[in-house]
């Protein structure tokens, strides 16, 4: 790594969902699951699924500016997730699943501003856009059998019924920003 990477940190429901959708994304360059937003230091998933540490299930992307901007990657964002539903995610609900995006500075604050906005003057969902844009604090990464979890457990019920066709949603409207 040449020092060029920047970080985003993002909740759209389940990380395992958001995780596969973005480990495909050319110009990314690691996802890691983990927590952030609350107010637990260093918690534990079994403690985050209770809902009462205030931490939202994340996944941290670290990408090539120079390849994908950090607007294509909310495009993206936006597109594999229902950013209207407050603190669920289809089967998944609780504040741990919330839509949220957290800036690691100004500008991705005012570029994440402005993706909301445009996507609500386009009137694409039904309801208002209930995405938390909050800073970034700290980011605690996930459990180890929590990594890669789509690719080392495809036949998974879960992986199969939720995390497979949000796969090949992403596949299917964004083929040429898949990696080779």
């Amino acid at each position: 790594m040449d020092g060029r990477l920047e970080t985003a940190t993002l909740g759209g429901g389940c990380f395992w969902c958001v995780e596969a959708v973005f480990d495909e994304l050319r110009g990314v360059r690691r996802v890691e699951p983990g927590y952030s937003g609350g107010h637990v230091e260093r918690p534990t998933y079994e403690q985050v699924c209770t809902g009462l540490t205030g931490h939202a299930e994340v996944v941290q992307v670290s990408f090539d500016p120079r390849e994908i901007s950090y607007r294509e990657l909310l495009e993206v964002f936006f597109a594999v997730h229902d950013p209207t539903t407050k603190d669920r995610q289809g089967p998944d609900v609780g504040p741990q699943y919330r839509s949220v995006i957290f800036y690691h500075d100004e500008e991705q604050r005012r570029t994440a501003e402005e993706v909301i906005s445009e996507l609500e003057a386009r009137g694409i969902w039904d309801g208002p856009i209930v995405t938390e844009v909050a800073p970034f604090t700290a980011f605690y990464p996930a459990e180890e059998y929590h990594r890669d979890y789509f690719r080392r457990n495809p036949d998974q019920p879960y992986c199969r019924v939720v995390i497979a066709p949000k796969v090949a949603k992403f596949r299917k409207e964004f083929l040429e920003r898949l990696k080779a």
